[in-house]
């Protein structure tokens, strides 16, 4: 509907969305593409023709990154003048954080191999301009960057490069870290993105007080904190991954980063719910859904997160009516949903949604003695499995032991210790949190119900005494 107001209120609006869309650039048709207008209504908004519909601005903002520069333009006043820098952020956000030594960066996460040549990367957009496709620095000059950033005191004062640049070389390494610690394995790969993200909250503070809300270093700060957390899971470590989803929550809301927080959301959902707390489960799925019911990727994660959480709380029509829900939305997922989730499309996505649909099932079987809703959840985890890309070798463990304890479930042991045996040895020496879960819950099923069974006999033999 167009507006009543007069075209002059909006003129302001379409200048500053012309020159966000050329800086991207972007042609409008391409624009209107990502955010799910015609190219009509771009044209139309920059003339300062009408207003623009609701929800289209925030779109506008993530698509083009500018650090919600044009919901700005949109809340101030009929013919107040626009003030391009937003207010400071709570000096609190930038407290000293804290951490353990500070080991040098790990020459891994430098490996050519693993530096991406643009952004996004490994699911990272740029902090400053989301998914445009952003050009990540030459990797030769990185260490001398981060050697600068991370000695004491260190900020963007005398780092080479402008700002955009040192906030696209961060992000390239935290990519990097992704692909060397969470994929492969590394050993260094906590220390160093915990250095790497205690100096750049100094540098944000440092921005901070010279008046200027630093956008693209809290939402590279939140990308950090949750890749931080996500490693402390990895080591067991439940209270500090806790502690830094929490940071990385602060960050996110203070800088409106819906995406961040949604996800951020969805990991401390799974700390809730591997202490066994449906009702805090739930609650989390909930607010999963509540950052923006607009947007169908988070609407699928929020139905995931609440068929486990019911499953744990031993509601089967809830728990099947959230995994119903979450199958349609997902089948609906959009190009703007996908350039924001990148890990919900193609093959990893279907990856991502029957694993998390066979967790409930099979959460739902050990519950209620069902083997019929066992053996849904063996075909779920078993879809699952067979959409894995070969790196991600912990997420293939956690899977095989779940697919396992699916078989218990459903009342067939010997096909659960056929498929747990070859990988008992590299589950009982993991500490990740999810893999330990995964074990103990099949460990107790199949020494409860058929303990006196030669294989199962030989499966417990093979437990160190302390373990499990």
């Amino acid at each position: 509907m167009e507006t009543a107001q007069p075209v002059e209120s909006w003129a302001e609006f379409g200048r500053r969305l012309r020159a966000w869309r050329r800086r991207a650039g972007l042609t409008q048709s391409q624009l209107g593409l990502r955010v799910g207008y015609h190219h009509s209504l771009i044209s139309r908004l920059e003339a300062g023709l009408r207003e623009p519909p609701a929800g289209l601005v925030g779109r506008l903002d993530s698509v083009l990154g500018t650090g919600g520069e044009l919901a700005a333009v949109v809340a101030a006043p009929v013919g107040a003048p626009y003030r391009p820098d937003r207010p400071p952020a709570n000096p609190r956000l930038f407290a000293p954080v804290p951490g353990g030594g500070e080991s040098p960066v790990g020459q891994d996460v430098l490996d050519p191999l693993l530096w991406p040549s643009e952004l996004p990367a490994e699911g990272l957009a740029c902090p400053l301009h989301g998914t445009v496709g952003c050009t990540v620095p030459d990797q030769a000059g990185t260490p001398y960057l981060l050697d600068l950033l991370t000695a004491p005191g260190g900020g963007c004062d005398g780092l080479p490069g402008s700002e955009p640049e040192v906030l696209h070389a961060l992000t390239a390494v935290l990519a990097c870290l992704i692909r060397g610690a969470l994929h492969r394995g590394a050993s260094d790969g906590v220390s160093t993105v915990e250095r790497l993200l205690r100096a750049l909250v100094r540098w944000a503070g440092a921005v901070n007080s010279s008046g200027r809300l630093p956008y693209g270093q809290l939402r590279l700060a939140a990308q950090y904190a949750q890749v931080a957390g996500r490693l402390r899971m990895q080591r067991g470590q439940s209270s500090i991954g806790m502690a830094w989803f929490g940071h990385g929550l602060g960050w996110a809301d203070a800088v409106h980063d819906v995406p961040a927080r949604a996800t951020l959301l969805s990991d401390v959902c799974t700390l809730v719910r591997l202490d066994r707390d449906a009702g805090s489960a739930l609650a989390y799925a909930e607010a999963i859904g509540a950052v923006d019911p607009g947007r169908r990727w988070v609407v699928t994660l929020s139905h995931l997160y609440r068929a486990r959480g019911h499953a744990l709380g031993h509601d089967p029509a809830e728990c099947r009516r959230h995994i119903a829900l979450a199958r349609r939305s997902f089948a609906r997922l959009g190009h703007q949903d996908l350039l924001e989730a990148p890990w919900l499309s193609g093959a990893e996505g279907e990856m991502r949604v029957e694993s998390a649909i066979g967790g409930a099932l099979r959460d739902l079987a050990a519950a209620t003695g069902d083997r019929v809703t066992a053996r849904r959840a063996v075909h779920a985890t078993a879809r699952s499995c067979a959409q894995l890309p070969p790196l991600m070798r912990e997420t293939r463990l956690l899977l095989t032991l779940r697919l396992a304890d699916s078989w218990a479930c459903a009342g067939d042991p010997g096909a659960a210790v056929a498929l747990a045996t070859p990988v008992l040895d590299q589950a009982v020496s993991s500490r990740e949190l999810m893999i330990n879960a995964e074990l103990r819950g099949l460990h107790g099923r199949l020494l409860a119900r058929w303990g006196d069974m030669p294989e199962v006999r030989e499966y417990r033999e093979r437990l160190p005494a302390a373990g499990i």
